[in-house]
């Protein structure tokens, strides 16, 4: 994108009409995590919004301005699809604006969100399983009825409205040093990068993605947007499988850095953010501060620098709670999750917490194999402090004391369902086979698995977690008989859940395996 339109947006920023049904938000200093950090950190408070996300701002700047338009006059009603804070933001804005919002969202959607936007004046329609089945239906209602789409993120009014946050961050902190910024679709780091680099070139941009969702990382790889093939579902609003191509010219332009960062790590900062605001960010919301966070732990630098993430939004669902706090610590690196073999006698498990030195047990599963090997494989959580290298110190003592290890803190599979499996193991007729699936949560979704695989294979494992999200994490074993594979796999395919093989992994095979 050249500078002339680059120019075109900082001038649309400046006038975009955002503040009828938007407010300025606090710049909030983390106080606590400054001192941790040894810099000066600030946190830009987007959960202020009365939609408790900045999705806002776009979405009344481009309704705004498709009004004026000559041609526009007689809208009345507008088409999106949004799973999330698109969706709300649109909906209080077209109500503000006195037209109809009709928006479109998989059956999938917490009840929630569907609730929050109805509450706002839209007009839900619940359409398919997936996002792209809802995002097609509502194409084909905009065509049909020859009404507008107001796309969440790829639409340069949209970028101008979530530009104005950088507007009102350099006036609130003019001497910032870096800007960390989350990305889904890239609306709001293109619109805040363009404002900051025009205006401030010294000031630092930094993009911060998901692991598990990172189309930005893919585009730059590729130089163009491409679809992921897989995208993670815990920060369900930065969700996206395809980088904007409005959205990718000018962060190709004005982004300086790119970093990703992994569901723990956002946890730990979901945390971070509620110890100093008591405010619960959605995990979208604290990207932007994990990213930080992981700049200045990897990234030493000798001079204090005034840095500041933006929470993106705090529409939390209460259930994902319960994830959040088993996965805080871990991403504070303060657990480590471990699988040790102890000797099956009396006496051994209190010779084992003599080993740990006094360090906090924060879990412990152990159930009785009688087995005959004379040995137990125990699952143990152990709080850590927060000097450096404390796991790897921990590893080296219990191996001194002539303890097997298995590091399983980095293990997925250990941390979502074998550390609430822990009861020995099976000896199955034919080869046990162990995938990892990811459920959509809508009436018929277990049936459909069971219709696909059971009826044929032996399930011989089962184990269901949800998190309140549109998707829950499955974990299932099948005996497969080595002339069945082919059939088998067809069968995994016309399933069509993401879903991938874990046979082979460590913490299945010390603790669920024959």
């Amino acid at each position: 994108m050249k500078d002339g339109a680059g120019l075109d947006l900082l001038r649309n920023i400046l006038l975009a009409k955002v503040y009828d049904v938007a407010k300025e938000t606090e710049l909030t200093e983390m106080t606590r995590l400054s001192s941790q950090l040894d810099q000066q950190i600030y946190l830009k408070r987007e959960d202020q919004q009365v939609v408790q996300s900045f999705k806002l701002r776009g979405a009344y700047n481009k309704l705004a301005h498709l009004l004026k338009e000559e041609k526009a006059q007689n809208i009345t009603e507008v088409v999106a699809a949004s799973a999330g804070n698109h969706a709300q933001g649109l909906a209080l804005a077209a109500k503000k604006l006195g037209i109809t919002a009709t928006i479109f969202m998989p059956i999938t959607t917490p009840e929630i969100k569907v609730e929050n936007v109805k509450r706002l004046g839209g007009h839900v329609k619940l359409i398919g399983k997936s996002f792209d089945r809802a995002q097609q239906a509502s194409r084909d209602y905009a065509e049909q009825n020859l009404l507008p789409i107001i796309h969440p993120f790829d639409d340069l009014q949209v970028i101008a409205g979530q530009g104005t946050i950088a507007k009102e961050l350099l006036q609130q902190q003019p001497d910032a040093d870096v800007i960390f910024i989350p990305v889904g679709g890239g609306g709001l780091i293109a619109g805040m990068a363009a404002y900051i680099k025009l205006l401030s070139p010294r000031t630092k941009v930094v993009a911060v993605e998901a692991e598990d969702s990172a189309c930005l990382l893919a585009a730059i790889k590729e130089n163009k947007p491409v679809d992921l093939e897989h995208v993670g579902l815990f920060a369900d609003g930065v969700a996206v499988k395809r980088i904007g191509v409005n959205t990718f010219g000018l962060i190709q332009q004005y982004c300086d850095e790119f970093m990703t960062v992994n569901s723990d790590e956002i946890c730990a900062s979901i945390k971070d953010i509620f110890e100093q605001t008591r405010v619960i960010a959605e995990p979208a919301g604290a990207l932007s501060l994990a990213g930080l966070k992981k700049y200045f732990q990897t990234n030493s630098s000798h001079k204090k620098q005034k840095a500041i993430a933006i929470l993106s939004g705090a529409n939390m669902s209460f259930h994902n709670l319960r994830y959040v706090s088993e996965r805080c610590e871990l991403g504070e690196k303060k657990e480590a999750v471990l699988a040790v073999t102890i000797p099956e006698e009396k006496g051994s498990f209190k010779r084992f917490c003599q080993s740990l030195d006094g360090r906090v047990i924060t879990e412990f599963n152990y159930r009785y194999s009688n087995g005959g090997s004379g040995q137990a494989h125990i699952f143990v959580g152990v709080r850590l402090s927060e000097e450096a290298n404390q796991r790897q110190t921990l590893i080296q003592q219990l191996e001194k004391d002539r303890y097997q290890v298995q590091d399983l803190t980095d293990n997925e599979l250990a941390k979502l369902h074998i550390r609430y499996m822990i009861g020995g193991n099976k000896h199955c007729k034919n080869r046990e086979r162990i995938f990892r699936f990811q459920f959509p949560e809508y009436p018929g979704a277990l049936e459909k698995f069971l219709n696909t695989l059971g009826e044929y294979w032996n399930i011989s494992l089962f184990h269901y977690r949800n998190h309140g999200a549109a998707f829950g994490q499955v974990l299932a074993g099948f005996e497969v008989d080595e002339t069945h594979q082919d059939s088998f796999f067809e069968n995994l395919e016309k399933l069509g859940y993401q879903w991938q093989e874990e046979t082979d992994n460590l913490a299945y095979q010390t603790f669920l395996s024959k």
